[in-house]
Parts: C-alpha cells; structure tokens; sequence
C-alpha cells in the first residue's frame, strides 16, 4: 500500500509500505523513484518494505531546489521513521540512495539497523559526474517509450546481455509518455541543485563512510561501472574488511537489484542483521 507523510518544512513525501518483519528502507538513485525496486521486491521476503520517493522525485511534491541536498534528504528519512514509528531500519540505498544513508550514519547512526550500498561509495568518479550532469533534467528528444527503450538499449555505458524487456520497463521508470512527448517524472528543478553542487568542492564522505563502523554493510558494484572505481572499492574493502561485498558482470551504474550475484550480496547482508 502507498502512504504519505508532511516533512517539517512542508513537502508531501510519498511512499510505498509492503510486507511484514524487520523494515527496510529502500532509496533510490538522484532522479528516480521507488519503481527502481520493482526487480527486487519479490526477493526481500520477511522483511517490512518501505520505497520512498524522496521530494521532487515520482509521487512527492516538489519543493525548494535548495532543499535537494543530501543532508534535507537524510533528515527526511529520519522524519519518515518517526512518522512511522521507527526505532530503527535497514537501508538499501541505490546510488545517491546511498550517500543518504552514509550521511545518516553521522547524523543519526542509532536509526541504522545496516547498510547496503548499490554502485557507490565515498568518491564518485568524474566521468561518472559528467555523465550525470548531462542527462539531469533534460528532456529527451524521444518521443516514445519504445523509442527511449531502443535508446538505453543502445547506449546506456556498461551494460552487456540485458533483454529488451528490461530496457522497456527502465524506459517506463525513467519518462512518462504524453501527447506531447516524454516528460521526466521529477521536478525538472533538480537540474540546477545538481549543477550547483558540482559547482562547488565535492566534500570529502570517507567521514560518513567510516560512521557505519559496527553497522552490517555491503556493496554491490557494477563490474563496468563508471561511478564507482575498483579503487574506491578496494579501499572500502580494506577498511571494512567484514562488509559484504559482489561485482556485478555486465552492468555499469546501476545493478538492476535482480541479478544473481547482487541477490546473494542482499540475503548475505540481512543474515547479518538477524
């Protein structure tokens, strides 16, 4: 069932409630929305599943572009979990999804019940930036899904073997079919947060990622991805030794969730929480 609460400063997030046992909050990447769990879901059995789509993403309203930042986020989740109730949660965060719930671990570590990572870690990787900053908020010339499909199928960087299935149900993720064209299922506003925060020092997060000390952590990473280097993986690995940890071949930025090796990443992670 979906479910709604007011942030403290106004917005209407929207998310969706599935499931019963231990909660996990899933998170989704900078444009996208709770459907990015859609592969996932049938696979998180015994669990409480909550999928929100952060403000200006999907259902939620849109708010100030100042407030899409990181730590608004973050505060957002911790807003949820008192609106429902929360004690604690575990976090599966795709991409930025992540990010929020390393910045969670210095805000309100006592909340996190564990982490998963899904293509992302302290340092995001240049040409992975410049790729983001391409594509957000800008409306695709394709004016069908089917037309956007046989795009993604075509470039989307890194990904090998994938059916055109799932470039059918991503394309239906990602846009919204109208008379006019596709529009983008998030307030275009986006953009300019994005921009102006790659304008600016990119801040050093190795801080937020050393805060999951103690917490169950993993990390999925695409095999070809180009946000998340084997550098920066290594070094994850190395200070977090205990932390689960998968490649996913054929996939670059990001794993769908579905695919074998990230599966047995998952159930490996939440044996580590019961």
């Amino acid at each position: 069932m979906s479910g709604g609460f007011t942030t403290s400063d106004g917005v209407r997030l929207v998310y969706d409630d599935e499931g019963a046992g231990p909660p996990l909050l899933c998170l989704a990447g900078l444009s996208r929305s709770a459907v990015d769990f859609d592969y996932v879901l049938p696979h998180l059995t015994g669990a409480r599943v909550l999928r929100l789509d952060a403000r200006g993403r999907g259902r939620s309203g849109h708010a100030d572009p100042a407030t899409y930042a990181i730590p608004v986020e973050a505060r957002d989740v911790v807003e949820l979990l008192d609106d429902l109730g929360l004690e604690k949660v575990a976090i599966l965060g795709t991409s930025r999804g992540g990010l929020v719930a390393m910045v969670l671990a210095l805000m309100a570590k006592d909340r996190l019940a564990g982490v998963c990572l899904n293509d992302v870690g302290p340092e995001i990787a240049e040409e992975g930036l410049r790729v983001i900053a391409d594509y957000v908020g800008v409306v695709p010339a394709e004016k069908t899904l089917a037309e956007a499909a046989a795009v993604r199928a075509r470039l989307q960087p890194g990904f090998e073997g994938v059916p055109p299935g799932r470039w059918a149900e991503e394309a239906a993720h990602n846009f919204v079919e109208t008379e006019a064209g596709l529009a983008l299922p998030y307030d275009l506003r986006l953009r300019d947060a994005v921009l102006a925060a790659l304008d600016a020092p990119l801040p050093d997060l190795w801080p937020a990622f050393d805060a999951l000390a103690g917490l169950p952590l993993a990390l999925i990473r695409g095999a070809n991805s180009n946000i998340l280097t084997p550098q920066t993986a290594a070094e994850m690995r190395r200070r977090r030794p205990d932390m689960v940890f998968t490649e996913v071949p054929g996939r670059g930025h990001v794993p769908f969730l579905d695919e074998p090796e990230a599966l047995a990443a998952i159930a490996a992670w939440r044996e580590k929480m019961q």
